[in-house]
């Protein structure tokens, strides 16, 4: 490799992963450990638990991760926060693994292909090593929990649901499965997948698909939903219309949370779960309001943006792969900065880009559209 790509390359990951860097939020009782899996070759999982106050024991959600465009390594650590903020509230420990080779997990990733059963399956194994290790926790309360899972993590979550541990009382898939969409028919080998699964199911699900989902649309879910009820899997497949721009974040927007926790929450009370608010201090703050867009240029021209550098527009070309709700922000030093998910999106760009400069940062694009004012 060329010396100076090789170092260009090298100072875009560094800025990506500083520009969106994640510190743990104490208030919140977050944590991050290192959890072996199961390989041959064991290596480290990057997990984040969040705790309430006390010493539990506590309900336990694990819920796993999906997998962003682009490399593996540059993903960050999930930590779910309007989930998991729903969850703490009321009284769960929330643990959020990082499967082999997403992050700063080890190992490298399971290659993807036409065999998603077994893709999913691959998961699946780091999370038994997840669950073994949660079970041994004094905090955990092994006989209340349930385990959930957006996109890539939904697929890998109904192959736990094959041999879960006893204590898991049911999971939520929201969005799940994988395309792959080079040499194979990936529609026919989803639906297999639920199928082989559903076989094997030892707890029921709820599954959440939007009409306007890019990845996984209408015409995909139903008949694998159906496989997978035919082949003995119990599954409340919710099929809410359209959200947004794209369905398949729903779980991560603050918005999804009308969609989804009612029927979560009439899914723990009938598994004798608890759902009333105990710790109300772990809800969210208010927002940053969303400035209304502007014209100044298409979301994906690049070369209209103003005052980066070469690194930066490397950096906006990171910021363009990221799930929705996302920002990016800029100052006119050249500084810059961008976060997706959580609370707060727009401010923790800003803090991101001002950590940076000592110019003030300014929001330049939420979501889809261009929201600068030069």
């Amino acid at each position: 490799m060329n010396f100076k790509i090789f170092i260009g390359a090298m100072f875009v990951v560094l800025w990506a992963n500083l520009a969106q860097a994640q510190v743990p939020v104490a208030n919140l009782g977050e944590s991050i450990v290192s959890i072996k899996n199961n390989r041959l070759f064991a290596v480290n999982l990057e997990t984040t638990v969040f705790k309430p106050e006390g010493d539990g024991p506590f309900p336990v959600v694990i819920i796993n991760h999906g997998k962003s465009l682009g490399n593996n390594r540059l993903q960050g650590r999930e930590r779910a926060i309007v989930a998991t903020r729903q969850f703490l509230q009321r009284g769960y420990a929330v643990v959020l693994p990082m499967r082999q080779g997403f992050s700063n997990s080890g190992g490298a990733a399971v290659g993807e292909g036409c065999n998603i059963a077994g893709n999913g399956d691959a998961q699946a194994d780091d999370i038994h090593a997840v669950m073994k290790w949660t079970v041994q926790q004094p905090w955990a309360d092994t006989q209340k929990m349930i385990m959930m899972g957006q996109s890539h993590g939904g697929l890998t979550t109904l192959a736990y649901a094959q041999d879960p541990h006893p204590g898991i009382q049911f999971v939520v898939n929201f969005a799940g499965g994988l395309k792959y969409t080079q040499g194979c028919q990936w529609e026919l080998a989803l639906k297999d997948a639920f199928s082989a699964y559903g076989k094997k199911a030892k707890v029921d699900s709820l599954w959440f698909y939007g009409a306007n989902d890019s990845f996984f649309p209408p015409q995909v879910i139903k008949p694998a939903h159906q496989a997978y009820v035919d082949a003995g899997g119990k599954a409340e497949l919710k099929a809410f219309g359209a959200f947004g721009s794209d369905a398949h974040g729903m779980f991560a927007n603050p918005d999804g949370l009308a969609i989804w926790w009612p029927s979560v929450e009439t899914k723990l009370l009938q598994h004798g779960m608890p759902t009333a608010l105990i710790f109300p201090q772990y809800g969210a703050a208010g927002k940053t309001p969303k400035p209304e867009p502007t014209q100044w240029a298409d979301l994906k021209e690049i070369d209209r943006i103003p005052h980066l550098k070469e690194g930066g527009r490397k950096g906006y070309g990171v910021f363009l792969m990221r799930p929705l709700p996302r920002a990016f922000a800029l100052s006119g030093s050249g500084a810059w900065g961008w976060a997706n998910g959580g609370d707060d999106p727009l401010a923790s760009a800003l803090n991101n880009c001002q950590k940076n400069s000592k110019s003030p940062c300014l929001l330049y694009a939420v979501d889809e559209q261009v929201v600068w004012k030069p």
